[in-house]
């Protein structure tokens, strides 16, 4: 008689019982299909044609679900469509009802017909799921997401609806389907319908649900009800967190984005790619080089192989932040480069005055067998317009048309237009407009009003205003330009005109203001402010010293930069209180010896400015690096980027 167990020792005692449920397991065990076997071996290695021929070799009776499952698992991976319909039919003609009704099979099915772009197939298998009897949310949300899928929200809402009016509840897959897809559409009072369904269910929202309302409510532009959702989130991951600083972005509030980018980085949630790229896009925007060296030194410390779109992103922060150098390190250093990739390059030289550089780089992407598109054009012409290559922008426009056959766009003949009448060819210019086989948008006529201002050719600038007052009536550009042209012209009465027409329809003009970043801070000055700056000792220390030394080697403060008729000594003032001198002087007390200073500004730089910043290059032998809403200006040793044609 077997001794009992309880009086074994602790380890023979454990022996025995492991050997018993075993031996249970051996007798009670069902035995295991060859065909399902088999079928799940084939589809896990790909070879869908030998699992077709096996499933319609065998009656549908010896094959189970999850075999049929991992067929269409395999089709949708693939997107073999050619196989999905030979199931299908099969299903249709040999199987019993039991298998082709079964909601994870439909489900499947019409996923991969969607997935295939055969949408109206998935639509047949749909109804005719449907039209039997009511089928589990499952197979609703498949076919409103196959909708969603191809950017058709509004009959994907149209399923949901459909699926409610069946009286089928709805849970989290569903929701999160159905705020998606109003997201897609704006549609904000749908979403919000959606969201108080959410709030109502019985069954507590998911970190997905919670993530489509947040990028519900941003894409509407709802931003308090961004912040709402995501404090009210029980738990929340990078999505999360994403949608908030891309909620930020939204609304132009770039240091809060910066802020919850902190945040986020002090609570440990991690990051994505998507982080990543989205804040490299605001320092684009804001010149913040330090942030976005951060970024690119974490991208260097991951261990995941980054993907073409963050490194794009990362190459037009360098751009644009004037930073070219590591622009094209980045740039050389990349394994696989799209067209973004070498348009960004393309365009941060002809932006920083580079057009050298920038023909080469456009000669290399052709012989390298990169066809360019519009955006590089657009970057070529513009940059030959900011560098008065009139000649080599018309010679590259024609090119455009005949040798890639690009039909010329809008911003093109833009582009074209600017390049003339820069150049001094305002007749040529207007004939370029007259012959577009557009309609000339604002930009256009934009670029004409700035050649009359160039050139002061003030009775085309009346007559070329009046279309963009017409056009843009709330455009303030448009209106200050014409002033400047007037100022210029000492024509203070049609200047006086233009202020009153402002006044009564309620258009301001934007203040000037430039920022700098200092290490980890960004310091932002306004025209004419500052004033507790410019009161400080170190200050007036330095503006002393400076306009002292300026002086001595030639610089004239050039007064018919303030456009009011006002007396010299208050034009000369005034000059001092721009905003770009406010922050280079800030930058030279605040940085070390021989660190550029990089100053970013809202509108244009003044003519006297620049004239400044040479002078002020020369003294204190620094690089300047000035960003204004056209370029870049690089100002050296006396010398800008621009060699004075801006």
């Amino acid at each position: 008689m077997a001794i009992p167990a309880i009086f074994l020792p602790t380890n023979l005692t454990v022996t025995a019982t492991i050997k018993a449920n075993s031996s249970f397991r051996k007798l009670n065990k069902t035995p295991t299909n060859p065909f399902n076997s088999s079928l799940k071996s084939l589809t896990k290695s790909g070879k869908l044609d030998e699992a077709l021929l096996l499933i319609e070799s065998q009656k549908s009776s010896q094959l189970d679900i999850e075999s049929y499952s991992s067929l269409l698992h395999a089709c949708i991976s693939k997107k073999s469509v050619e196989h999905g319909h030979r199931l299908y039919i099969h299903l249709l003609l040999n199987s019993n009802k039991s298998i082709l009704n079964d909601p994870l099979i439909l489900s499947k099915l019409i996923t991969l017909f969607s997935v295939c772009d055969h949408l109206n197939e998935a639509r047949r298998v749909f109804d005719h799921a449907i039209g039997n009897e009511d089928r589990p949310e499952s197979v609703w949300v498949a076919m409103a997401i196959g909708y969603s899928r191809k950017g058709c929200f509004r009959e994907a809402l149209l399923v949901y609806s459909q699926m409610l009016f069946r009286s089928i509840e709805p849970g989290n897959f569903a929701f999160s389907m159905a705020v998606k897809a109003c997201s897609g559409i704006s549609d904000l009072r749908v979403g919000r319908g959606v969201h108080a369904q959410i709030i109502k269910a019985d069954k507590e929202a998911d970190q997905v649900v919670y993530n489509a309302l947040l990028g519900m409510y941003t894409e509407c532009g709802c931003f308090r009800d961004v912040l709402k959702v995501f404090e009210e989130m029980p738990e929340r991951n990078v999505v999360s967190w994403n949608s908030l600083i891309a909620g930020f972005v939204k609304k132009r509030q770039v240091f809060e984005a910066f802020e919850t980018f902190k945040r986020m980085q002090n609570e440990d949630v991690g990051y994505s790619w998507v982080t990543f790229t989205t804040i490299l896009a605001i320092c684009s925007q804001v010149t913040y080089l330090y942030y976005g060296r951060e970024i690119h030194s974490q991208i260097i410390k991951s261990t995941n192989v980054p993907d073409v779109v963050l490194l794009n992103s990362l190459l037009d922060m360098y751009a644009k932040c004037g930073a070219m150098e590591y622009c094209r390190r980045v740039f050389e250093r990349m394994k696989y480069r799209d067209i973004t990739s070498w348009n960004t390059v393309i365009n941060g030289y002809a932006i920083n005055g580079l057009m050298g550089e920038t023909m080469k780089l456009f000669n290399e992407m052709v012989s390298s067998g990169v066809r360019p598109d519009g955006v590089t054009f657009i970057a070529l012409l513009s940059g030959c317009s900011h560098a008065g290559l009139a000649d080599l922008g018309e010679e590259l426009f024609e090119s455009m048309t005949g040798d890639f056959g690009i039909r010329p766009s809008l911003e093109h003949y833009a582009c074209l237009v600017d390049i003339l009448g820069r150049a001094g060819k305002i007749k040529e210019a207007l004939q370029v407009v007259e012959k577009m086989p557009v309609k000339p948008s604002g930009s256009i006529w934009g670029s004409l009003l700035n050649s009359c201002r160039l050139h002061g050719n003030v009775s085309l600038a009346e007559l070329v205003a009046e279309q963009l007052f017409e056009m843009e009536p709330s455009n303030c550009g448009n209106y200050v330009m014409l002033s400047n042209i007037y100022a210029n012209a000492g024509m203070w009465e049609g200047v006086k005109k233009v202020r009153e027409m402002m006044e009564n329809k309620g258009i301001k003009k934007e203040a000037g203001c430039s920022w700098i970043q200092v290490r980890n801070k960004v310091h932002t000055f306004m025209a004419g402010g500052g004033f507790e700056f410019r009161n400080s000792d170190e200050y007036k220390e330095v503006w002393d010293e400076l306009s002292e030394a300026i002086e001595k080697i030639g610089y004239k403060p050039d007064t018919r930069v303030v456009l009011h008729d006002v007396s010299e000594e208050t034009k000369a003032e005034w000059i001092c209180g721009h905003s770009e001198r406010l922050a280079t002087v800030f930058g030279l007390i605040q940085t070390g010896s021989g660190i550029p200073i990089r100053v970013t500004k809202n509108i244009r730089i003044c003519a006297d400015c620049h004239s400044w910043m040479k002078f002020v290059s020369v003294i204190t032998r620094r690089r300047i690096i000035v960003r204004d809403t056209n370029r870049f200006h690089h100002f050296d040793q006396g010398k800008c980027s621009c060699n004075e044609y801006w």
